[in-house]
C-alpha cells in the first residue's frame, strides 16, 4: 500500500513554532489534522490522541500569516493548497473574521479498494458511509482511479469542495485518467452532477458528500439514466439512511402502507406497515468502521426489505490483515437498529447469540449445483479446506421429533409461546405461512377465509383447528400435531421414493451442505434458488437434521439458507 501526502507543503503555510515541532515529531507520518483557534495552543491530532504543539497561543497574526499563504475561502468555508490533497477550514465569528483553522492533511493512499475490487468490477453503484474522518474521501479517490486507469472507464468527479482532486485547475495525479468538474457554490452540485451527464457522456459519475434533499434526488435521476454512481454520506449505518427522510431517496426512499385485515393476519402486522418505495439508487452500500474493517451490504434492495420488515439482515465484514490478506465473513447485523414494521417506526436493537459465517468450498461447487456462486455475489466468498470424513452428529438425529414451524391465524401469539416454553415443544412459531409445516387458526376463522385455504392446499400444508383461543386447546392442538409430525431417523431410501430426478437432486444438494459444511464446520449455507415446492421438501429435511432454515429473496429466485444448531 503506497501513500503519497506532500506533508512538507502543509507545513509551509503554518508558522515557524508550529511547524518545527511537527517537522520533528516521530509520529508525523500519521498527522490527521493541525488545530488552530485564536488565543488556545495549536494542538496536532493523531488517530490515538491529540498533542499540544507549543505553549504559545495563536495570534490574529499567526491566522494571518497561514490566511495569505493559501487560496480563497469558497462558500463552505473550505480552501486547499494548489496541487496538493490538504483542506484547509476556518471559523467565523459573527462579523466573518476568520477565528480558527482547520489544516487537514490529505493523503492519497493507493491499493485501499483492493478489498472491494470484486464489488468494482460488477458495475454497481456503490455508496460509502462512515463518520467523519474515518477515510471515505480517500476510498473514493482511489475508487476514481481504479475505474479510469485500470478498468478504463469514462469517469467524472463532480469535486464540490476540491477535495477529491486537490485545489487549483490542474487535478491531482491521484485520480489516474478521471475528469473533475468543480462547482462554483455548494448548493449547486445537484446541477452539477446533471451537467456531467448531459454534457460529458460518463459511465461513472463520483461524488463525494451527499447531503441534500436535491442532491439526493439527482443521484436518482443519474442511477436511472444508467451512469454507474460511486458516492458517499455521513452515517455509520444503512439504518441510518433509512431513519434520514432527506437521504432515504438514496436507497429507495420509505413509504407507509395499509394493508388488508386478511393480508395484516396473514403476515402476523399490523395494518399500517412501512414498505420500500422504488429501487434503490445505490445497489451496494458499505460502512466504512474503521480503516481496515468494511461492513458490506452486497444487495441493498434485499436488505432494507430486511430491515422493515422487522428481520436480521445480513451483513459482510471485510477486514485487511496484517499479512495483506483480505478475510471475508457473513453473520447476521451485531448492534443493528432495526425498524420496526409498525405504525409508530420504533426502533429496537437486535442483538446477535452467535457469529456466524457464509463458507465458499471450491470442492462443493459442482456438488451443489453451484452454491454460492462467486458471481452472484450473494453470500461471502471465505475460503476453506475440508478433509475431514463427513460425520453427522449423533445429536442432530437422536431426538424422535423434529422441530416443527407453526404459523399461527387469528390466534394469541402470547398463549401458543407461553404452552411452547413451558412443554419444551420442539414448535417455532413464523410469520411467513410458506415456511410453516402446520397451520393453526380458529374454526371460525378458516371458514371465513378461503384465500388461507388455497394458499394451504397449494402448499399442501396441513391446518389444524381450535374451537376457542384458550390455553387447554391449544395445548391440545399442539400435541396433536407433534403426534401426527413425529420424525424418525433419515431413511434417504424412503425420502427418495417416488420422487423424479430434480426433487432428488434438491435433496441432495441439501443433504450435502448439512453434512458436509453445517454440522462440520458450523457455519451458515445458502443453498441454490428453488420453487415453493421444493423449498418445501428441503424444509422438512432440514427438520430431520434438528436445524432450522428460513427462504430469502423474491420469486423465481428464493432460496434457501440453512443455520447451525
Amino acid at each position: 500500500m503506497l501513500i503519497a501526502d506532500d506533508l512538507e507543503k502543509l507545513l509551509e503555510i503554518l508558522p515557524n513554532f508550529v511547524r518545527e515541532p511537527l517537522k520533528q515529531h516521530p509520529n508525523r507520518k500519521n498527522l490527521i489534522e493541525v488545530v488552530m483557534d485564536l488565543g488556545r495552543r495549536p494542538e496536532a491530532r493523531f488517530p490515538g490522541n491529540p498533542e499540544y504543539l507549543s505553549q504559545r497561543p495563536i495570534s490574529w497574526q499567526d491566522l494571518d500569516y497561514c490566511v495569505k499563504k493559501v487560496g480563497n475561502f469558497s462558500g463552505d468555508n473550505r480552501a486547499g493548497i494548489e496541487k496538493t490533497l490538504h483542506r484547509i477550514s476556518s471559523m467565523r465569528n459573527r462579523d466573518g473574521s476568520i477565528i480558527g483553522l482547520t489544516c487537514r492533511v490529505g493523503r492519497a493512499v493507493f491499493g485501499t479498494i483492493s478489498i472491494i475490487r470484486d464489488l468494482l468490477e460488477r458495475g454497481d453503484s456503490i455508496l460509502l458511509l462512515g463518520k467523519p474522518g474515518v477515510g471515505k474521501t480517500t476510498a473514493v479517490r482511489e475508487i476514481a482511479r481504479v475505474l479510469a486507469d485500470e478498468m478504463e472507464k469514462r469517469v467524472v468527479i463532480i469535486d464540490t469542495s476540491n477535495e477529491i482532486a486537490g485545489d487549483g485547475d490542474i487535478p491531482h495525479p491521484a485520480i489516474g485518467r478521471a475528469r473533475r468538474m468543480q462547482v462554483a457554490r455548494p448548493d449547486l452540485q445537484h446541477q452539477v452532477m446533471i451537467e456531467a451527464v448531459e454534457n460529458h457522456m460518463p459511465e461513472v459519475i463520483i461524488i463525494d458528500e451527499i447531503g441534500t434533499e436535491l442532491e439526493a434526488l439527482a443521484a436518482r435521476t443519474i442511477a436511472e439514466r444508467g451512469v454507474q454512481l460511486v458516492g458517499t454520506a455521513h452515517g455509520n449505518h444503512l439504518e441510518s439512511l433509512i431513519k434520514n427522510p432527506t437521504l432515504a431517496d438514496l436507497i429507495g426512499g420509505i413509504q407507509y402502507v395499509t394493508l388488508g385485515d386478511d393480508e395484516a393476519k396473514r403476515r402476523g402486522t399490523q395494518k399500517s406497515i412501512l414498505e420500500r418505495k422504488a429501487a434503490p439508487a445505490f445497489q451496494i452500500a458499505i460502512e466504512i468502521h474503521e480503516r481496515k474493517v468494511w461492513i458490506v451490504h452486497n444487495r441493498v434492495e434485499e436488505t432494507v426489505d430486511q430491515i422493515l420488515q422487522g428481520h436480521q439482515p445480513f451483513v459482510q465484514k471485510r477486514q485487511v490483515q496484517s499479512n495483506g490478506r483480505i478475510l471475508i465473513k457473513c453473520y447476521p447485523s451485531q448492534s443493528t437498529e432495526v425498524l420496526a414494521t409498525n405504525f409508530s417506526t420504533s426502533l429496537k436493537m437486535i442483538n446477535t447469540k452467535h457469529k456466524t459465517s457464509f463458507l465458499q468450498h471450491k470442492e462443493l461447487k459442482n456438488n451443489l449445483l453451484n452454491l454460492n456462486k462467486l458471481g452472484n455475489h450473494d453470500t461471502s466468498l471465505l475460503s476453506t479446506t475440508i478433509n475431514a470424513p463427513i460425520n453427522i452428529s449423533k445429536k442432530s438425529l437422536q431426538s424422535e421429533i423434529s422441530i416443527q414451524y407453526l404459523y399461527a391465524y387469528s390466534l394469541s401469539w402470547q398463549h401458543i409461546t407461553s404452552v411452547i416454553s413451558s412443554l419444551d415443544l420442539p414448535i417455532i412459531l413464523t410469520k411467513e405461512i410458506e415456511k410453516a409445516d402446520a397451520i393453526l387458526a380458529l374454526r371460525s376463522q378458516v371458514k371465513q377465509n378461503t384465500k388461507l385455504r388455497q394458499i394451504a392446499k397449494s402448499r399442501q400444508i396441513v391446518i389444524y383447528t381450535i374451537q376457542n383461543s384458550t390455553v387447554p386447546q391449544i395445548t391440545c392442538a399442539l400435541r396433536k400435531i407433534l403426534n401426527i409430525n413425529t420424525a424418525s431417523e433419515l431413511n434417504w431410501v424412503e425420502l427418495c421414493r417416488n420422487k423424479k430426478f430434480y426433487e432428488i437432486q434438491a435433496l441432495q444438494e441439501a443433504k450435502l451442505a448439512i453434512e458436509t459444511i453445517i454440522l462440520n464446520e458450523n457455519s451458515i449455507v445458502q443453498l441454490t434458488p428453488r420453487s415453493a415446492y421444493i423449498r418445501k421438501m428441503q424444509h422438512n429435511l432440514v427438520d430431520n437434521y434438528q436445524l432450522r432454515a428460513r427462504s430469502f429473496g423474491e420469486e423465481p429466485y428464493r432460496k434457501l439458507r440453512i443455520y447451525p444448531e
